[in-house]
């Protein structure tokens, strides 16, 4: 009856969220069209007509890939659950591994394998997104060399990363008694907190190169920026991002004195010195208000509520049942039931996507406010529309959309909110 239960709530949850995100989609769709000819009346002046109509082109362009994606995702998801793929694929990978490698290692050839066959799904896609779409629309700068190179790059990382993570994390589930979710977590805060250490200085520079900021005058701008606001960082490096794509960023990496600035090359080839200190000056205002802080402890007390609510579903058949496997009492079913809660979460936790998202907004606001303070408003304005039509980013999002996706607020709304800070 239980199994019966979450089968069907979980085939109404995975249909109710498509047919939600593919209504969202027409919408975004419908009136980025509807507006295309038109340049809104704040951007009259600064936006050309037809910089407002690639970015509205991009954005339906986008927007209809992420539908088919969406419904690909939907399929796979109910392939790998309902439909029986991962208990097939456990039947096969048990029976191969299990007698000969003991218990661990199948577990571990199970998650291996279940993470190839979801890249090798996804790898038409990626590639669709970067060779058709980002290239008609001048942003690609890989060729498939580089992409290769990096899906290659990102693996080994994976595994080297990965696969410790995943045998502590299989081991104190059989081990660690029924508390044992107590202390995964704990190891997946750290296994966290250390990635954020080693990624500016180990990670990262396997896939871009950084060098230390050379502009002497900029560089002292910057830091008399974060002088002003209190705050030290380890370097000011800037990143190559152009061999990859035209897309322009700024953004904080590391932990405590790790912490690193990283410019993307092509913003500082986009925005004038001024611009640049603005923009810095929005991601000094994430720190000044612990945005990250928060966001992080967040994260972590959610994922304790995750792995509290793993540690009791994994001890009930119905789980394994209702979500298409038949759990084998021969053989520990910890990476099973890693992986079906790994399926089964991201279905429920979409309907939460509105919260996050308004508060994400409320965070930028914040953020805006405090570079108006420590910088020009102005001159944030000013990169953010470089930056909007640079990116081909929409100016007229369909509200509806905004209110459940954006993370950012729209840049009416968001250029309306900073003519308040500077008069």
């Amino acid at each position: 009856m239980q199994s019966a239960i979450l089968s069907g709530l979980f085939a109404v949850a995975l249909l109710a969220s498509l047919g939600v995100r593919l209504w969202l989609s027409g919408r975004q769709i419908r009136h980025v069209a509807a507006h295309q000819d038109q340049v809104p009346v704040d951007f009259v002046g600064t936006v050309t007509p037809e910089a407002h109509r690639r970015a509205a082109h991009y954005t339906i362009a986008k927007t209809r890939f992420g539908m088919l994606t969406a419904a690909v995702g939907a399929a796979v998801v109910l392939g790998w659950t309902l439909l029986g793929g991962l208990d097939a694929l456990n039947v096969a990978v048990r029976d191969a591994v299990q007698p000969r490698l003991g218990d661990m290692v199948y577990q571990l050839a199970l998650l291996t394998a279940f993470a190839f066959i979801g890249a090798l799904l996804d790898l038409p896609f990626e590639a669709w997104s970067t060779f058709r779409i980002e290239q008609r629309f001048g942003f690609n700068r890989m060729t498939w060399r580089m992409f290769f190179a990096d899906l290659l790059k990102a693996a080994l990382v994976g595994l080297v990363l990965g696969l410790p993570l995943a045998a502590l994390m299989l081991w104190l589930m059989g081990s660690a008694g029924p508390s044992w979710w107590v202390w995964a977590w704990a190891v997946w805060v750290g296994f966290n907190l250390l990635v954020l250490v080693l990624y500016p200085t180990v990670i990262a520079p396997l896939f871009n190169k950084f060098e230390p900021l050379q502009d002497e005058a900029l560089r002292s701008r910057v830091e008399a920026l974060m002088a002003r606001c209190g705050f030290s960082a380890k370097g000011l490096f800037v990143m190559d991002g152009s061999r990859r794509s035209a897309h322009a960023n700024a953004y904080f990496t590391g932990l405590g004195a790790a912490k690193r600035v990283v410019f993307f090359d092509t913003l500082l080839a986009k925005l004038s010195p001024g611009e640049v200190e603005a923009v810095l000056a929005h991601e000094l205002g994430h720190f000044r208000h612990r945005h990250v802080l928060k966001r992080m402890v967040g994260i972590f007390a959610f994922s304790l509520a995750g792995f509290a609510l793993l540690g009791w579903l994994g001890g009930q058949t119905w789980f394994y049942t209702g979500l298409g496997v038949e759990p084998n009492l021969a053989a520990p079913n910890h990476a099973v039931a890693l992986l079906l809660f790994m399926l089964a979460g991201p279905v429920f936790m979409f309907f939460v996507t509105p919260w996050m998202a308004a508060l994400s907004r409320r965070h930028e606001y914040q953020a805006d406010a405090y570079a108006c303070e420590q910088a020009s408003g102005r001159d944030l304005a000013a990169a953010l529309l470089k930056l909007y039509e640079d990116n081909a980013s929409t100016l007229t999002p369909d509200p509806v959309y905004v209110r459940f996706y954006y993370s950012h607020p729209p840049a009416a709304e968001r250029l309306a909110a900073m003519r308040l800070h500077t008069g």
